[in-house]
């Protein structure tokens, strides 16, 4: 009895040791590096343009929101398959009076905008696409893009009639009619858009 007594303590002891040495082992091995994107060092500016003779109008989202984020070796990868969201409600052009417009009469004429939503693909180094969905359409938007270290700067030119936005440019253009209207009376806004990003990746 006594033997097996030893026996069973040897073995408790053996055991303790050992989960011991596996739990150390664990906390000591140091987690992998990687990129990650950042909201707080992602910048989001578009060009609208107005009057016949293409005004641009500029500004800039302020806020968005990165799900899901991708902690991968490189910067590609990073932004692969990454997917956001952009409260419309952050919308800045540093003039309230438009901004306000922007949001009543365009956004405000949409279907289902209080964001706008997307999930990047990266095809190769330099080009790719977001699925973008906005006024409830879902469209693919060609992007290009540049990497320098841990900066990636993405461009894309939107097609606002793609997601079916001619009433709400209609409505933006009825609202602003006179500031829309260039040196030969005709007041117009363009379905154009060109939307330019800056992201500067945490590397951890």
């Amino acid at each position: 009895m006594k033997k097996l007594h030893l026996i069973g303590l040897l073995l408790i002891t053996i055991i303790t040791i050992s989960s011991c040495k596996e739990s150390k082992k664990k906390e000591t091995e140091p987690s992998k590096k990687g990129y990650t994107v950042e909201p707080k060092t992602t910048t989001i500016n578009w060009i609208a343009y107005k009057t016949t003779s293409k005004t641009p109008v500029k500004g800039q989202f302020t806020e968005v929101t990165i799900e899901h984020k991708n902690k991968a070796t490189t910067v590609l990868n990073a932004i692969n398959g990454l997917k956001f969201s952009i409260p419309v409600n952050s919308l800045s052009t540093k003039d309230t009076i438009r901004d306000k417009k922007l949001k009543k009469f365009f956004f405000g004429t949409m279907q289902n905008t209080a964001e706008i939503t997307g999930v990047i693909t990266t095809n190769n180094e330099n080009s790719g696409t977001v699925s973008l969905t906005m006024n409830k359409i879902t469209q693919t938007l060609p992007i290009s893009y540049t990497i320098n270290d841990q900066m990636i700067t993405i461009e894309a030119v939107m097609n606002l009639d793609n997601w079916k936005a001619q009433l709400a440019l209609k409505a933006l253009n009825a609202a602003c009619k006179d500031l829309h209207s260039g040196d030969d009376g005709i007041s117009m806004t363009w379905s154009e858009v060109k939307i330019e990003v800056a992201t500067y990746l945490k590397y951890e």
